[in-house]
């Protein structure tokens, strides 16, 4: 057998053929080129990753800082120099946080941007003062400032109040006064029961139901929404001193006659308790006031045939029980006298002094006599 590897074939030891070092340099330039390769490889994709973050980066900061048409971004913590422009109202949601009361600013122009107002706002501990409403303002306010501001509290409000007593009209007249809102608006809402939510047992009339209380009147307040407001408070009422439903209106009837009948709180259990007497006993009620209510006129200038006049259904000298609707808009003492009447048996009452009003209640008709001549001779000793 022949050895391929004879001593004839192979080099001298110790020595390189030019081939084999040809072929020994060409292995080494290739590993030397794909070393160089792969740290270019390396550096470009450094290159990238850097590249990328640096995009991604000034992506951020354009999205932050920029909205999609290309103004500044309110989230950016820019502000005015102030001290402010001209005045704006803003309007302040319920329960709003920091950011959405930021956000409102910004879009009416007070502050510059929302991180602005959010920051001020973390930083003012009287922030937390802040109420719902509608604020006045001014344009261009460093944010600190509008924060302060808030604060205090200065909302635009006009504040309504309808008095005990007071009638429709009387409340129609006061709200348009106070709050310059368009009679005819009032109008219309009042002829249109479901606008303002009136009940069904009102039968379409709003005497009675508009709550007398301070009402707070906003600048997007209508007519329709604020007799909304006093039914509402109505319904409340009634509804908290749990009276069934279809007692309603006879409650309300009841109160509105005590109401303008008695002129101290004191009577007016009294005076719930005489009414009640009476219409159990099928008696006329004899109350001046409906009279008046019926003819538009005040009960002073009322005469005997004002009084028996058949064809006003407010005469309750001539109609028996109650009138056909609330001669006024009650308070609560009314209500809540007529709920709760003092334990007694009159049946009369009759106001023995007019400057006072000072009200003297009789069980028989001698003790009313007596009281009438009582009246008599004030009016002769005051003209009349």
């Amino acid at each position: 057998m022949t050895d391929l590897f004879t001593a004839s074939t192979l080099p001298p030891t110790g020595a390189t053929t030019a081939a084999s070092r040809s072929r020994s340099g060409n292995g080494r330039d290739r590993k030397a080129a794909r070393r160089r390769k792969l740290r270019r490889q390396v550096r470009t994709l450094l290159v990238l990753v850097i590249t990328l973050a640096a995009v991604a980066g000034a992506g951020w900061f354009v999205f932050r800082e920029t909205d999609l048409f290309g103004f500044v971004s309110p989230l950016e913590s820019k502000d005015f120099p102030g001290p402010g422009g001209e005045q704006v109202q803003v309007e302040i949601a319920p329960g709003a946080p920091g950011e959405a009361m930021g956000q409102a600013l910004y879009d009416a122009g007070v502050v510059a941007s929302v991180g602005a107002f959010v920051e001020a706002y973390e930083a003012n501990p009287n922030a937390q003062l802040i109420q719902a409403g509608t604020h006045v303002m001014l344009t261009e306010m460093r944010a600190a400032d509008a924060v302060a501001l808030l604060a205090k509290n200065e909302k635009v409000e006009l504040k309504l109040t309808i008095p005990e007593g007071y009638t429709v009209a009387q409340v129609v007249d006061r709200a348009v006064e106070v709050t310059g809102l368009d009679r005819a608006a009032f109008d219309a809402a009042l002829a249109d029961p479901a606008s303002i939510g009136l009940p069904a047992e009102a039968g379409g009339k709003a005497e009675g139901w508009l709550a007398p209380s301070t009402y707070y009147v906003v600048p997007n307040d209508t007519p329709a929404s604020l007799l909304s407001q006093m039914v509402q408070q109505t319904v409340g009422s009634l509804t908290q001193r749990g009276v069934p439903q279809d007692q309603w209106q006879a409650v309300l009837t009841k109160a509105s006659l005590v109401e303008r009948e008695a002129k101290f709180p004191q009577d007016r259990p009294k005076m719930a308790r005489a009414i009640e007497n009476r219409l159990e006993r099928g008696m006329t009620l004899d109350i001046d006031a409906s009279t008046a209510y019926g003819l538009g006129k005040p009960g002073t200038e009322l005469t005997y045939e004002d009084n028996h006049d058949a064809n006003n259904p407010y005469a309750l000298y001539v109609h028996l029980g109650l009138p056909p609707t609330p001669i006024a808009n009650p308070g609560s003492s009314a209500l809540d006298a007529v709920l709760n009447p003092e334990p007694g048996d009159w049946v009369f009452w009759v106001a023995v002094n007019l400057d006072t009003g000072e009200t003297k209640f009789a069980e028989t008709i001698q003790q009313h006599n007596k009281n009438v001549e009582e009246l008599r001779a004030w009016q002769a000793a005051n003209g009349g």
